[in-house]
């Protein structure tokens, strides 16, 4: 028991003992056989206790005599009376054993208190009003009663259990008070005809005794069932909750497959806008509307292209028209779920900005939902210090200084200003929990061995190529020029060799005429892997040491895509940054992927030192001779390893390797 709780239970004992004490030594009765009857009637009402609902306590109709105390002895049998009752409520058919502290608390502490003051009020009241209206002075001795009796034991009960007393009292106690009121009528009856017919006419309400116990079990099982079904309702309403959040998380698991780079991004988000929406006091509603869109704010990037989410590099405009509608399609997708808060606005909202330049409907200022504007500064914050395909993290105080830098354009200031208070204590706080998060990923690398191929068969294309419009007309028939000289003497040098050696140098040196470049690699597919073949230029060491999974990193993208990049970050290669300190600092980059016969064989990707340095003529000219190059690589690997067969196998009498390739043309 908390000592409060000791301290609590101790004073008003020992007022009680004080009170129940002072009132023995001052003891008198008018009439001892009177006396006795009501005490034994009171001990038998003890015994007709009902359980009370909520709490392990009891509650019996003694109190009926305990009014008729009030109202027809004096206060030592009055005390005598319902202390006598109280300790055989406490002892009488108990299901365990009672503490001494308990049946302390009960008999004095809650008993002789209440008597106390309610005997004191009754006569008080009565003396005031020289014996006029008795039935209202009752009525007021029984609600002090009622409320010195109750009182005590709630605070008790808030104390020991860490709850709130008013809390107690209403749920425990509140509902028996009407019984109070008609005790009080009914000894107000008896009292009557006991002043004409003698008091042994108060005998009559033992019927009246059973009575109220029977109306007393009844209402409480009545209660009991009403406070069962709300429990079940309760667990009803707690199960659906359950189930939606869990298909709220559900659906950013499928975010998460589609687009990788929201691994945990989703989870944080959630804990930084939940934060900032209590401080600034957004309601229930809106909050739980939050914490949802928090992590469904990009389930739209269901309908984007998985090689534009994941694209290690810029997008193109066409790229990022695509990428747009997933505000709109992911409110689109909310809307048919029909939640009990309004999760769809913030979803469409959250690319929205301040200053009304946002998409996708140019919202400005407060027309856009306050749950949209915590959402874009946290999601802003959060995505700059993580990892990118196109970029690396930035120091959190330097993601912040920036976040500041857009308030007040891109983001609401009061979010930002919250925002800025608190990033660090939200990060600690989305730390530890990130910690205990132990939710599996989705099985997304595994391979299936079974199923031949799909029921429309397998895509059979070709490398498309890429183009864009020229400004000038004259620079673009010298850039188609250009073009086609340098493919030709390509495709004319890439036939003179099967040495991959040769031909991956012959064509670093044929592109360095037409494409300013800083360093050049040729990586090949080795196991799953992009090692790099030929390496020239600067930062040798650096690009010769990679080993590049396909389907990460720049170079990694571009050979599982098939796609090509202009102007990627070469920072985001697999293993750049640990030597990145040594290494000369490469801003830009061009790859595209090598297609031969059989699938791509490789990479060629090349580095310079400024930003933005390669266009779409650089790119056009690659992809133009890629195919040629992906090719020569292609027979160059066949013959190397063909020639290390016929080195080890001579004496099988294999044919000369040389004779099963064709030169290109």
């Amino acid at each position: 028991m908390p000592t409060r709780a000791k301290i609590f239970i101790g004073v008003t004992a020992a007022i009680g003992v004080a009170i129940v004490a002072t009132s023995l030594w001052n003891w008198h009765s008018d009439d001892l056989l009177r006396f006795f009857c009501y005490l034994a009637i009171a001990v038998f009402a003890s015994s007709l206790k009902v359980r009370l609902p909520g709490i392990d306590g009891t509650m019996s109709v003694n109190f009926l005599f305990i009014l008729l105390g009030v109202l027809e002895l004096s206060l030592p049998e009055t005390l005598l009376i319902g202390c006598s009752a109280a300790l055989v409520q406490c002892v009488w058919r108990t299901n365990q054993s009672t503490s001494p502290a308990k049946i302390a608390f009960n008999v004095f502490s809650n008993m002789a208190n209440a008597i106390a003051l309610a005997y004191f009020a009754y006569h008080r009241f009565i003396l005031l009003t020289e014996n006029r209206a008795t039935l209202i002075m009752l009525v007021l001795a029984s609600l002090i009663y009622f409320l010195a009796n109750t009182l005590p034991v709630s605070v008790i009960i808030a104390l020991t259990e860490g709850k709130s007393a008013r809390k107690v009292w209403s749920e425990c106690y509140f509902w028996s008070f009407p019984f109070y009121l008609v005790g009080a009528a009914v000894i107000g009856l008896v009292g009557f005809v006991n002043r004409h017919a003698g008091w042994q006419t108060s005998l009559m309400i033992l019927p009246v005794v059973y009575w109220v116990y029977r109306s007393y079990r009844m209402y409480l099982g009545r209660l009991e069932d009403e406070k069962k079904h709300v429990e079940i309702e309760k667990r009803h309403v707690e199960d659906i909750a359950s189930l939606h959040m869990r298909t709220i998380e559900a659906l950013a698991l499928a975010i998460d497959a589609k687009d990788h780079t929201t691994h945990k991004h989703l989870h944080r988000v959630r804990i930084y806008a939940s934060e900032i929406a209590k401080e600034l006091g957004l309601s229930s509603k809106e909050l739980e509307a939050l914490r949802a869109a928090a992590l469904l704010h990009d389930i739209g990037k269901l309908a984007v292209p998985e090689h534009i989410i994941n694209k290690p590099g810029r997008l193109t405009p066409e790229e990022f028209e695509k990428l747009k509608i997933h505000p709109i399609v992911g409110a689109e997708i909310l809307e048919r779920v029909a939640f009990p808060y309004p999760v769809a606005p913030i979803v469409r909202a959250h690319h929205e900005r301040w200053d009304g330049t946002g998409y996708p409907e140019g919202l400005k200022g407060e027309d856009i939902p306050i749950g949209a504007r915590i959402l874009a500064a946290v999601d802003c914050l959060d995505a700059l210090a993580t990892d990118r395909q196109y970029r690396r993290a930035l120091p959190l105080d330097d993601a912040m200084t920036q976040v500041v830098q857009m308030s007040g354009t891109s983001f609401d200031p009061k979010v930002v200003d919250v925002l800025k208070r608190r990033f660090i204590e939200l990060e600690q706080i989305a730390q530890s929990q990130s910690m205990s998060m132990t939710s599996p990923g989705l099985s997304t690398n595994v391979r299936i061995e079974r199923g031949l191929e799909p029921a429309a068969g397998f895509e059979h294309s070709e490398a498309g190529s890429a183009g864009s419009s020229e400004s000038d007309f004259l620079s673009s028939i010298a850039s188609a020029r250009q073009e086609a000289q340098t493919l030709f003497e390509v495709s004319q040098d890439l036939g003179n060799s099967l040495s991959l050696g040769e031909t991956l140098s012959v064509l670093s040196m044929r592109l360095r005429k037409v494409i300013p470049y800083d360093s050049i690699a040729v990586f090949v597919c080795r196991h799953g892997r992009l090692v790099p073949e030929l390496v020239s230029g600067e930062n040798f060491r650096l690009l010769s040491s990679l080993r590049i999974p396909l389907g990460e990193g720049l170079c990694g993208w571009v050979a599982e895509n098939r796609k090509p990049i202009i102007n990627g970050n070469p920072q985001v290669e697999p293993g750049y940054a640990k030597e990145f300190e040594r290494a000369t600092p490469l801003q830009s980059a061009i790859a595209v992927p090598l297609e031969g016969l059989n699938g791509v064989v490789g990479v060629l990707a090349m580095y310079h030192r400024e930003c933005d340095a390669f266009t779409a003529d650089h790119l056009r000219i690659l992809l133009a001779v890629s195919s040629k190059v992906a090719v020569s690589v292609e027979n160059a690997l066949k013959y190397q390893q063909a020639e290390n067969s016929a080195t080890t196998d001579y004496l099988t009498g294999l044919p000369n390797a040389r004779s099963l390739f064709v030169h290109l043309a």
